[in-house]
């Protein structure tokens, strides 16, 4: 177990470092110049080769790396080039919104894909399976902006129902934070829901179909102990890697969903930082989403243990 546990780490801080050289070159050979658009359409080239020289731009890429990834090691990101204020402090300014949403999300898709998926595996070929079809076929097909206006055109223009954007912070009350998040999460969770209903169905489906499963109703399990305690537990590997996956990919669809309800979030913040060419956020925003990436697969890896014992071996 303690093999498996370190080869697993070490692979992780492998993959890290992979992602840190990957995204450094990736915005520095990327076309444009930041000196310039900072110094404006009127600047001079010595303008230009001024800012250049103070933000260490003409230094060689392996030295500018070098500085960068010392940086990051002793937890300094650097400092906005359009803000002047530390990246770090930007970015824990719009961690609250975007781990509220996220969270969210997760448990309404966790939640309900699961249950959604072992009933229809239950009641295979019923109606409670062909209405997964039809709602896995519709979640997988329609983009995310698509369904946000959507939603937004129906339960916030047309009956006022609910905030059509908008954050408010948690501790400024439960229920309007809860309210103005509703839209959101119920926009990023279909296609997680449909994705895990589906993978839920067909794991159960191969569980329930064993000779054990068959063995534990002629004992006279009840219906309850054949889906949790027997079916559940066999058909964890692939429900885990689901949602492992499903939790990683959040993080894409988090930027598209708070630019449609005007989340003030870590999407927007990479956003506006893309736009403005601000490397330093961009820099640290990639590096911090990759990091949780990769515990998240590490997460999933350890889980599998706990599920099933042979992997440890």
């Amino acid at each position: 177990m303690g093999t498996y546990i370190l080869r697993r780490m070490v692979s992780a801080i492998a993959v890290m470092a992979m992602v840190g050289i990957f995204v450094f070159l990736l915005l520095r050979l990327a076309p444009g110049d930041p000196a310039a658009i900072i110094a404006g359409d009127a600047a001079t080239p010595e303008m230009i080769a001024e800012i250049r020289e103070q933000m260490g731009l003409n230094e060689p890429l392996w030295v500018q790396f070098v500085h960068w990834a010392l940086g990051i090691l002793s937890g300094d990101f650097g400092t906005s080039i359009f803000t002047g204020r530390a990246v770090l402090e930007l970015i824990e300014q719009r961690l609250e919104p975007t781990i509220s949403l996220s969270f969210l999300t997760m448990i309404v898709s966790v939640t309900i894909g699961v249950s959604f998926g072992m009933l229809a595996a239950w009641r295979a070929r019923g109606l409670v399976d062909r209405v997964l079809a039809v709602f896995a076929a519709i979640g997988f097909s329609l983009p995310v902006f698509v369904v946000g206006y959507s939603l937004v055109y129906f339960f916030a223009i047309k009956t006022h129902w609910l905030p059509v954007q908008g954050y408010v912070p948690y501790g400024n009350g439960l229920v309007p934070w809860f309210v103005h998040l509703i839209l959101p999460t119920v926009t990023l969770s279909i296609p997680y829901i449909a994705f895990i209903a589906r993978i839920t169905r067909a794991s159960m489906l191969e569980v329930l179909s064993e000779d054990y499963m068959r063995t534990a109703a002629a004992k006279g399990a009840s219906s309850y102990s054949m889906l949790f305690h027997h079916a559940l537990k066999n058909a964890g590997v692939p429900i885990l890697t689901v949602v492992g996956i499903s939790l990683a990919y959040l993080i894409s669809g988090v930027v598209i969903t708070e630019t449609v309800f005007n989340v003030p979030g870590i999407g927007r913040l990479v956003v506006d930082a893309i736009n403005s060419r601000d490397y330093p956020i961009i820099q640290a925003v990639l590096i911090l989403v990759s990091g949780i990436y990769v515990l998240i697969n590490l997460a999933v890896d350890l889980s599998y243990t706990l599920v099933d014992p042979r992997i440890r071996y």
